[in-house]
């Protein structure tokens, strides 16, 4: 997940396991900050995930990995585990940026997704609009003007066709 703000995320499922790696780029735990990931953050990220945390298409161009909150769960564990991190001082509330990063992953709820997107996109968004995509419904002409008054159905079709969403 790219935002397009500069804030971004990535989930690998292995046989192993999962890894969850995000980046808040305004978090106080920037590796810009402190000229590489944030102490704790990578460091004991287990042997069998290390390619990921080192993963180029994770970092910049420089081979900065781009990362404020790590998190993983080998097959056989019963829990997700993260580094033991010193959190920032002056720090309050969300200092990684994983509450914000991963918060439609927690509540997968249409309501979140109307907060987030009014929030994004700095624009009401149609509560019913959106629990009708949530619901996988096929999409209306009514339904796709309700959620942008700016695009046609028929601007969707190439895009809906890729995804195989649903249509009318």
């Amino acid at each position: 997940m790219r935002n397009g703000a500069g804030d971004e995320y990535s989930i690998v499922f292995s046989a192993a396991g999962a890894y969850v790696r995000g980046f808040d780029h305004e978090s106080p735990m920037s590796p810009y900050a402190e000229d590489g990931p944030w102490p704790g953050v990578l460091d004991e990220v287990p042997e069998v995930f290390r390619p990921y945390a080192e993963e180029p298409a994770f970092s910049d161009e420089d081979g900065m990995p781009l990362v404020t909150a790590c998190t993983w769960r080998e097959a056989a564990d019963d829990h997700w585990k993260a580094g033991m991190i010193d959190f920032p001082d002056a720090a309050t509330g969300d200092p990684d940026g994983a509450g914000y990063l991963f918060q439609l992953l927690v509540d997968r709820s249409s309501e979140a997704f109307q907060r987030w997107a009014e929030d994004y996109y700095e624009v009401p968004v149609d509560l019913a609009g959106v629990r009708h995509v949530f619901s996988s419904q096929p999409l209306t002409e009514e339904v796709v003007r309700a959620l942008n008054s700016e695009v046609a159905l028929a601007d969707l079709l190439k895009d809906i066709a890729e995804i195989g969403y649903p249509t009318s």
